[in-house]
């Protein structure tokens, strides 16, 4: 194994990495976008469009890309299929980078252009059957629009599919057996208590809580309102960064130097 990076080297590991396996990786694929698509309709006949797009671009994003970074490196599962990889000629970060291109990049880059394709087709039909001599034309055309991918929820979702799928790439090289379980177990489980001790902190300097988001914002009932306790702006930001930059960070290149301790 070689420990220097070589790009001749690192394009023949890729094409490997997708060749290997194209059952599995484009079946994935093949399935996410179906489920997507099908997400989409089925909500959008019962909820309209603005709950089907967001219905749809969590579920299928979100999933599929957590199975898509469980499987870039999920070579694990048995020894004779990790022993092949660890020995194949190349450099650990040749290894890692090729599952971060297919988990990070391509499937990003697939998914999120198949998502487009999808949206402006059911917007665009839409807007065809309106009727444009109703008095409430104008209201119902420009209610509904193309789901911006740079909007605040698309932003969030983003942050999420970086962390989960940091979590599920370090998470394949930690756990060999059923990894993707393990790792949603861990996540869901650290999720739930994060809530709940934040709810418990919440409770300790106030009353009345509707409910609490971590790190973001606290409801507190007042009569028959909702009244609102923010972060300060400055801690805000802070958290923000962390959760959206150094977290997901440290979860991918962890999995670098997990794959390198692997491979000694």
């Amino acid at each position: 194994m070689n420990d220097t990076f070589n790009i001749k080297r690192f394009g023949w590991v890729f094409k490997k990495s997708v060749l290997e396996r194209p059952t599995l990786m484009l079946g994935l694929m093949l399935v996410t976008l179906v489920i997507t698509l099908l997400t989409y309709a089925i909500v959008q006949s019962m909820a309209g469009i603005a709950k089907a797009q967001v219905s749809a671009f969590v579920f299928g994003f979100l999933v599929g890309g957590s199975f898509m970074s469980s499987s870039a490196l999920g070579y694990f599962s048995s020894n004779s299929s990790g022993t092949s990889f660890l020995m194949l000629p190349a450099s650990h970060l040749e290894k890692w980078l090729c599952a971060v291109l297919i988990s990070g990049v391509i499937y990003a880059a697939i998914y999120l252009g198949f998502f487009r394709l999808v949206d402006v087709f059911f917007v665009n039909n839409y807007y065809q059957g309106l009727d444009p001599n109703s008095p409430n034309y104008q209201n119902l055309y420009h209610s509904v629009e193309v789901f911006g991918f740079n909007n605040e929820i698309a932003k969030n979702i983003f942050v999420i599919f970086f962390n989960i799928s940091g979590a599920m790439l370090l998470g394949s090289l930690y756990f060999n057996k059923v990894s993707y379980i393990k790792v949603a177990l861990l996540v869901c489980t650290l999720v739930i208590f994060t809530y709940f001790a934040n709810l418990l902190i919440a409770g300790l300097f106030f009353n009345h809580i509707d409910m609490a988001i971590p790190f973001k914002s606290i409801f507190l009932k007042v009569g028959s309102a909702i009244g609102i306790v923010d972060l300060p702006e400055g801690v805000n930001s802070a958290i923000s960064f962390l959760i959206s930059y150094v977290i997901p960070g440290t979860l991918w290149l962890t999995a670098l130097i997990r794959l390198k301790e692997k491979e000694m």
